[in-house]
């Protein structure tokens, strides 16, 4: 059976991870949710030779590259234990969006449901994530340079295919939450309540 995937997307800080975590857990449990991010820094614990490829890339905030990302998500996406699976932090180039498009349709096991974008503000982004993060700044910088590179396009490419749906994150949390639950359940037959 294919797998249906929700992917939430946002600047760095944009609070993407702890929204995708809540709806997963608390609110839909045939759901489960996953952060690029955190795929990657397990890889990273793991070590081997994958991990220190991951570890090189991410230390400096630059992206992994295309590739190795992808194949982690899918093995991680194909081996979910639910049929519906979020994933925040991904796509984050327009290489990404392209390359997934190509892999995924190859595999005939995955299909787009839809792609959410937590859209804040900048100010906002960097306010968030020095509250939760203890990175640099010259790391947030990057990360949002990189963000800001790219968004545009990533956006563009997902509504030409009516998959985009924009969510404002600059609510506080519990609103956040409920705007995306409410498009969840418009968007999944008969949602599982935990």
């Amino acid at each position: 059976m294919s797998k249906k995937l929700i992917l939430l997307i946002g600047a760095p800080g944009s609070g993407k991870t702890t929204d995708g975590k809540i709806v997963a857990n608390e609110c839909l449990s045939n759901i489960t949710s996953y952060s690029l991010g955190k795929i990657l820094k397990q890889d990273m614990q793991k070590g081997g030779k994958v991990g220190k490829i991951i570890n090189d890339y991410v230390s400096k905030g630059e992206l992994v590259p295309t590739s190795l990302t992808i194949d982690e998500l899918c093995k991680t996406i194909l081996d979910a234990p639910t049929d519906i699976v979020l994933v925040d932090g991904f796509p984050r180039e327009i290489e990404h969006v392209k390359t997934f498009g190509d892999v995924i349709n190859n595999l005939n096991r995955v299909e787009i449901l839809s792609v959410i974008e937590v859209r804040v503000s900048e100010e906002t982004a960097r306010e968030r994530y020095f509250t939760n993060h203890n990175e640099s700044e010259e790391v947030f910088n990057h990360s949002m340079k990189l963000y800001l590179d790219t968004i545009a396009e990533i956006e563009n490419y997902y509504k030409e295919q009516n998959i985009l749906k924009v969510i404002d994150g600059e609510k506080d949390l519990d609103s956040v939450v409920d705007d995306i639950k409410k498009y969840l359940k418009s968007l999944i037959p008969n949602p599982v309540e935990a």
